[in-house]
């Protein structure tokens, strides 16, 4: 083929050309492939590619090679419009029309590409060259049947290559107003089209299509309100539906909308009229359907409730609308497992409510009055709404279901808690009335879902707001401990709702009898654990002078977790000087029983009783905290006194004084990863806890820490040592500790690597982890000769092969902290040359379907950050490795793989549309709908 290497151009090149495409998307060979890349590149900015681009285009050429001429005059047209003489203005035009109506039959890839050049010509030569381009290109149509696809592709793509044109303002002002200006040609023959009995569904969702493109550019909802009503007969057609909603939305959330009121008021009846079809397809589980409708109530509810709230003749139908959107709140079916929609409408009653109170009191009254009712309806839907299904068909739903069923409980919890804005204390006392209604009725509290609700809506409430004035608060402390909490879900509930309410408590000691049995009682049950500590760490925040009950309570043993974190928060708002005694009094039986324990010989009963110890320790450990200040203590006025450099913190000194029991018992239990957890717990606790007092241990603990992970390598003393990193790397006397550290543990975790970690992902995760924290705190400890970094840096791309998330969300943070460094350390920057198209080969294969999708966010996160800190290489490597045929799948096309590169090339600062780029192209590699590549 003709590619010596010579400038393209002259006699033959056509051939070149093909030769040169065929290399491209056919040969293996990824060498030529590069030679070929850039012949192309070259062949497309040179002079000579205005001519030979049309012989690309003859119907003997392969779609691909036909593609690529398309392309090139695409690309003459928009970056070299200068180069072309202004008599050959009106002959390209010609030209390209005529190709554009050849090619209306396909391939459509083709058709688009040529619609998009002529849109290209279009928008450098209006208004002066061209003043009304659409009316000559509806004229040219003489027959809008005949060719009318390709007519209504290329006025659909013309404001869209507007949009994404690099135009100075005042050039966009200017085209913009011309094209709007050709809305009253284009509007009659869309609405024709749409009306006609003979267009096909095909022609009629092209119409659709094109209305949506245009209402981008603002065209008045005024000239287009015709065509929009048109539309809503569109959504009877199944095969139209989506398509309509997306046209209508569009065009009704328009803010400009808002001055075309006659317009707004005309398409609402259309709106009120799907509710019929709304109702019906909610009777029959028919999702899509009730979601789109309930998209185009919103749309118009939402964007345009002020202005429809002002126009009080029409107050009826603005009612009606808001009672429709309560519909779409209150669907039947269990969100999001049997609907989808209900959540959709959450941001609107937020809007509604805003705009009620924004009105100057007189007006608001009278709204209100409307108002009220409706709002109390929908906390009655929004608590039916939470409901949880029963345990059964619970237990049967998907972690993703759940998770999302979660989400969607806090979006209801923030608007009750906003809706109380406008209800007020009113709301408070119907909810209670409605609970001491249902504990006092045996079989209504035998649904628990509905005492379940009512606790819910009351805690979403009092989280956030003041209820300590509220008088039905004594009230509903009293009905708590009748509810019966042998469910989890209600019981959970319960606790949550108690917490909210420890502010309340506090001024109100004398209740903390009838409801502190039922936090103690829920801390038994292993499932309850989460909320249970939460509630009562919230208490023994709130009411310390009042907990002494916790102590008597300590030898319980099933209780000894958690009230030993309450006992933290109680000794941490103690004198400094009276903790340790204290401290001392309360731990010594435990100390007395590990060191019984560590003479004995190794059995399981031993290792229980030793990691049921090392955890009553943790647990204490993670809430004695002598440096929180004790807010609102009674004798709190004196200022605390922190340990001076003399007298150690009095964790410090109690670690120091078991230090040597600790040793003891790890060199009986060295092999046992749970035991050595727990020790390294027992640190970890007090590390985070005490931060830089805990600096006295530091020199103990490396050397430890070093000597365990080099006999028995476990995730733990890895955790432990990203701690010590994260807080003492920056403090001069203890780097030298733990510099020796991090090269033990990093020698050991390599040996493994070699050996195959696949068995290992806690520990290849936790590895990641600490190295990204060093990079992150202390990166000179890359200085080290001790620190392999080519080994290292394929560590990293090991981990991101692992199946595990965890393991892959943490190599993937290794490489972001890795990736900026380079530039400053040259023994990072070499790695990164030599073995950053492997990294960049493995991301990719992954993102193609080599690893979960819900992957994707993680390996995008790094692709961000190569083309942050090295762009050029970054693009170099991706066409060297996408141009091999069939990776990283076969479902993705050469154009497909190109279009990828340049998008994301592009982004080096905007974090989510770099995921929704990768996102997008990992749903195309695996063959997946909804993609945004399907004009190409």
């Amino acid at each position: 083929s003709n590619q010596s290497g010579r400038e393209p151009g002259g006699v033959g090149v056509n051939g070149g050309e093909c030769g040169a495409l065929c290399q491209l998307y056919f040969d293996p060979d990824m060498e030529r492939k590069n030679v070929a890349q850039k012949w192309l590149t070259q062949a497309q900015a040179s002079a000579q590619a205005w001519q030979f681009c049309w012989a690309l285009l003859s119907p003997d050429k392969l779609p691909e090679v036909q593609f690529f001429g398309a392309s090139t005059l695409h690309t003459k047209i928009s970056r070299h419009w200068n180069d072309l003489p202004t008599d050959q203005h009106e002959s390209l035009r010609m030209q390209l029309l005529s190709h554009i109506l050849r090619f209306s039959s396909g391939p459509k890839m083709v058709l688009t590409r040529l619609c998009v050049a002529l849109a290209s010509m279009a928008l450098n030569l209006i208004p002066q060259a061209w003043s009304q381009p659409v009316a000559d290109l509806v004229r040219v149509s003489q027959d809008p049947h005949a060719h009318c696809l390709a007519l209504l592709e290329l006025l659909t793509v013309l404001p869209e290559e507007f949009q994404s044109s690099r135009l100075i303002q005042a050039r966009r002002t200017q085209l913009r107003e011309a094209l709007a200006g050709e809305w009253t040609v284009m509007c009659p023959m869309l609405r024709q089209l749409l009306q006609s009995q003979d267009s096909t569904n095909q022609v009629k969702e092209k119409v659709l299509r094109c209305l949506s493109s245009w209402v981008g550019l603002d065209v008045p909802l005024g000239e287009s309100h015709e065509l929009v009503q048109d539309c809503f007969t569109a959504l009877s057609n199944p095969e139209l539906f989506d398509t309509a909603v997306e046209t209508i939305v569009s065009a009704i959330s328009q803010p400009d909308c808002q001055r075309y009121i006659d317009a707004l008021l005309n398409l609402t009846p259309l709106v009120l009229g799907l509710h019929d079809q709304l109702k019906t397809a909610a009777q029959d589980g028919d999702m899509e359907t009730s979601h789109g409708i309930c998209r185009i109530a919103v749309a118009m509810g939402e964007t345009h409730s002020r202005v429809l709230l002002e126009q009080v003749d029409h107050w009826q139908e603005y009612l009606a609308l808001v009672n429709m959107i309560l519909f779409c709140t209150g669907i039947p079916g269990h969100y999001p497992v049997s609907e989808t929609t209900s959540s959709l409408t959450l941001t609107f009653w937020y809007t509604l409510q805003d705009d009620i109170l924004s009105f100057e009191e007189e007006k608001q009254e009278v709204y209100l009055q409307i108002y009220r009712p409706v709002y109390f309806q929908l906390v009655d839907v929004l608590l039916h709404k939470s409901h949880y299904p029963s345990q059964e068909e619970y237990d049967s739903w998907s972690s993703d279901d759940r998770e999302q069923f979660r989400i969607y409980r806090v979006d209801i919890s923030d608007t009750l808690m906003y809706v109380y804005e406008m209800l007020g204390a009113e709301l408070l006392s119907n909810l209670y009335d409605r609970l001491g209604r249902q504990l006092m009725d045996p079989q209504q509290s035998a649904v628990w879902q509905d005492t379940e609700a009512l606790l819910f809506g009351f805690q979403s409430i009092a989280e956030t707001i003041d209820v300590n004035y509220s008088d039905v608060i004594p009230g509903l402390i009293a009905l708590i401990p009748r509810v019966n909490i042998s469910n989890v879900m209600l019981a959970d509930t319960v606790m949550y709702t108690i917490g909210s309410l420890a502010e309340w408590l506090a001024d109100h000691p004398v209740m903390l009898g009838g409801i502190l049995p039922m936090v103690l009682q829920g801390l038994e049950k292993a499932e309850l654990s989460v909320s249970s500590v939460s509630t009562l760490k919230r208490i023994c925040r709130e009411c310390r002078h009042d907990l002494d009950v916790l102590v008597k309570e300590i030898h319980k043993s099933s209780q000894c977790m958690w009230l030993m974190q309450a006992l933290g928060f109680l000794l941490s708002a103690l004198p400094v000087d009276e903790i340790l005694g204290r401290l001392h009094s309360l731990i010594a039986p435990h100390v007395q029983q590990l060191d019984t324990l560590a003479q004995q010989e190794p059995n399981p009963t031993n290792k229980q009783s030793i990691i049921h110890v090392l955890g009553m320790l943790s647990s204490l450990f993670t809430t004695l905290d002598i440096n929180t200040q004790a807010d609102g203590l009674e004798g709190a006025a004196s200022p605390r006194r922190t340990p001076s450099q003399t007298t150690h913190n009095p964790v410090v000194v109690v670690l120091q004084q078991v230090f040597t029991l600790i040793q003891s018992v790890l060199s009986k239990w060295l092999d046992d990863s749970e035991v050595v957890e727990a020790v390294c717990g027992v640190f970890d606790k007090s590390v985070r806890t005490l931060l830089h007092d805990f600096g006295p241990m530091v020199a103990q603990l490396t050397e430890m820490l070093g000597q365990i992970y080099s006999a028995f390598p476990q995730a733990s003393a890895l955790d432990l040592a990203r701690q010590l990193v994260h807080i003492f790397a920056g403090e001069e006397h203890h780097i030298a500790k733990i510099k020796t550290l991090i090269e033990v543990l990093t020698s050991t975790t390599l040996t493994i690597f070699q050996q195959g970690p696949r068995d290992h992902p806690d520990i290849a995760e936790s590895f990641m982890y600490l190295h990204a924290q060093i990079l992150k705190r202390k990166p000179d400890l890359y200085l080290s000769d001790q620190l392999d970094m080519k080994a290292l840096f394929y560590c990293g791309v090991l981990s991101l092969k692992f199946p595990e998330t965890p393991t892959v969300k943490a190599a993937s943070l290794f490489f972001t902290e890795l990736l900026p460094r380079c530039k400053d350390m040259p023994s990072l920057g070499e790695v990164l040359q030599r073995d950053g198209k492997l990294l960049t080969e493995t991301i990719l294969q992954a993102v193609g379907g080599g690893s979960p999708r819900n992957l994707t966010e993680h390996f995008s996160d790094v692709l961000l950050s190569l083309n942050r800190h090295c762009p050029a290489l970054l693009s170099q490597w991706m066409k060297e490795t996408l141009q091999t045929p069939g990776f990283p799948s076969t479902q993705v096309s050469t154009e497909q793989k190109h279009t990828f590169i340049q998008q994301l090339v592009r982004e080096q600062t905007n974090k989510r549309r770099v995921k929704d780029i990768v996102k997008e192209f990992s749903l195309l590699c695996r063959g997946l709908q909804g993609s945004g590549y399907s004009d190409f």
